[in-house]
Order: C-alpha cells, then structure tokens, then sequence
C-alpha cells in the first residue's frame, strides 16, 4: 500500500488548530475546516508505516530506547546500575505500556464520542467531525497495538480500578458531555505534550517511535482543538449546578491521568522489581516529575480557567491534585 501522506526529514511540528476569530470563523465553520482536513490529510496504521522496513525492526537491547538522564527514572542511580541490555529493554517496555495504555485510552475515547454522537440532533455541528475522530482514533489503536505486538514484551496496561472507570467515563458522555471532554483533554494533553517535547528536542529516537509520534501529533493537533472549543463553545451554556459539578470533578479526573500517563505502571514496577525508594525518588517525591505532570495540563488549566470551572475554592483541589502551579 502507498502512503497517504508522507512525513520527510523536513516535518515540522504542527501547532494545535484554532478558531479564527479575527476572519469571523464561527464554531460550526471551524468544525467544517476540522473535517475537511481530516479528509485530505489523514494517516492509516499499515500504509503509512512499513512495519516491515529494516529500520523500524524493533529490538529489545537496542541502545537508542535507554531512558535519557533527563527521564526520571532514567536519571535514578539504580537505573543507571543496570546492564545496558536491562535499561534497553526496560525502556521500550516503558514506550510500549504507553503505547497500551495509549489504545485503552482510546477505545474509552472512541466508544464516548459515538455515545456523544447518538444523543445529538439532526444537523448539530458536531456530528460530522466526531465520526472523523472516531475513525483516527481507530488507526491510532491500530498503530499503538501493532507496536506493542513487535515489541513481544509482556506488556500491562490499565489497571482494573481503571477500566472499571473508563466504563463509566463512557457513560458521561452522554448524560455529561462536557465532562467527557474533560476526561479526553486530561489523557490527550500530557501525552501530546511529551511527545511534541520529544520531537523537538533534537535528541535520537528509535525511526518507528519517531514515525508514531509524527503521526499522532499531527491528528491530535485537530483533535485537541475540537475539545478546546467544544468546551469554550459549551460549558458557558450550563447552569450553575452543572459548571459546580465540572469545577468539582475535573482535578481529581486531571490529576490520576496525568500520572497514568507519565509514569510507569505496577506491573512494569513488580516486572524490573524496581524498589519503592526508586520510585519515590523519581516520581513521587521528585519536584521535577512534578513540574512536568504540572507543565503537561498547562494548556488545559488555562482552558478551565478561561470557562470559569477554576473558582477560589476548587483551586485548593487542583493543589491537593498536585496539579497547580
């Protein structure tokens, strides 16, 4: 199969999408461009990667998926005194569980944005574009799984009290969609974040990680902005109880997903036997770990703040998160 799209050595970062208010773009008009986009310039999982190239052969002791000493664990002693096989692997395994956690996510995601879409009127603006989503967001799963298989790890994602939580996340979108997109930003946002960091930074990274990567900043750029404006265009139509009920809700959504996000799940834990005191020095008691999970939800603090869900009292919760700067 061709590619549908190519991404060269010349690929350029894109910056999210965004209403263009100064041009007298409206909602509806935005989520237009947002699907005429996604018609000309999208990706699928088989014909815009060759998983079969020789460089993207993934392999377990390749020294380019060793963490970087800016990583947290990575800049651990106890890392660092491992051979260089065990931090090879221990860092694809790290890539990998992302990449599970990633398509877990994104099954959640998907099955919301089709509840969403059940419930909406004829004509709604929405519409169109949500089934655009829909179907990327299957080619990202698809993506992210096929990864995973070529790794043969033995590789954990979600745990139970998770999945247990995607199911009724589900549900909120339909009896509470403001909240779902609230939930999609808080998964969406600290991965788009480190990944676009990762791009950017110049260093090395494995070419089919990096085709990935590309390929998934490039959609979520749209994605991301649709649950901007969804939100922006929406959440000032709710009454009080409803914008009290977001105010509540969304740290203590934000907070847990930010942390499944950027570090390393249980079963890798007990799978490299890396000890409490590691962990802790790395992530739980790490004030870089945590500017970090901070600087991920920027965008999204700045966001909730600009619909009116930060209040005098929440702020003490997005604090006890550890989600504030």
């Amino acid at each position: 199969m061709e590619a549908t799209i190519t991404l060269g050595s010349d690929y350029v970062v894109p910056e999210e999408e965004r209403l263009t208010a100064a041009r007298g773009e409206t909602y509806a008009r935005l989520l237009g461009r947002l699907s005429h986009q996604s018609v000309v310039k999208h990706f699928d999982a088989y014909a815009d990667i060759d998983w079969e190239a020789a460089e993207f052969r993934v392999d377990p002791e390749d020294p380019r998926w060793e963490l970087s000493s800016d990583d947290p664990l990575g800049a651990t002693a106890w890392y660092r005194a491992q051979s260089p096989a065990t931090r090879a692997r221990l860092g694809l395994h790290l890539v990998a569980t992302k990449m599970r956690i990633g398509a877990q996510f994104e099954n959640a995601l998907q099955r919301g944005l089709l509840e969403f879409a059940f419930t909406l009127p004829p004509g709604a603006a929405e519409f169109r574009y949500v089934y655009h989503e829909v179907i990327e967001e299957g080619q990202h799963s698809l993506m992210f799984e096929e990864f995973v298989k070529r790794t043969r790890l033995d590789v954990g994602g979600l745990g139970f009290w998770d999945r247990l939580g995607s199911r009724r996340v589900v549900v909120s979108a339909r009896r509470f969609p403001a909240l779902f997109f609230i939930f999609v930003l808080g998964g969406e946002d600290p991965i788009d974040h480190v990944q676009r960091t990762a791009l950017r930074s110049g260093d090395p990274i494995h070419p089919l990680l990096k085709r990935i990567m590309q390929i998934h900043v490039t959609e979520e750029a749209r994605h991301l902005c649709f649950a901007r404006h969804y939100l922006r265009t929406r959440v000032p139509e709710l009454s009080r109880v409803r914008k009290a009920m977001l105010a509540l809700q969304a740290p203590f959504i934000l907070g847990p997903m930010a942390q499944i996000m950027m570090r390393p799940s249980g079963h890798l834990v007990r799978t490299y036997a890396i000890p409490k005191a590691v962990v802790a020095e790395a992530y739980t008691a790490n004030p870089r770990h945590r500017e970090s999970v901070v600087a991920s939800l920027a965008k999204l603090r700045d966001l909730c703040r600009e619909i009116g869900i930060i209040t005098p009292w929440s702020v003490r919760l997005w604090q006890a998160a550890g989600i504030w700067q």
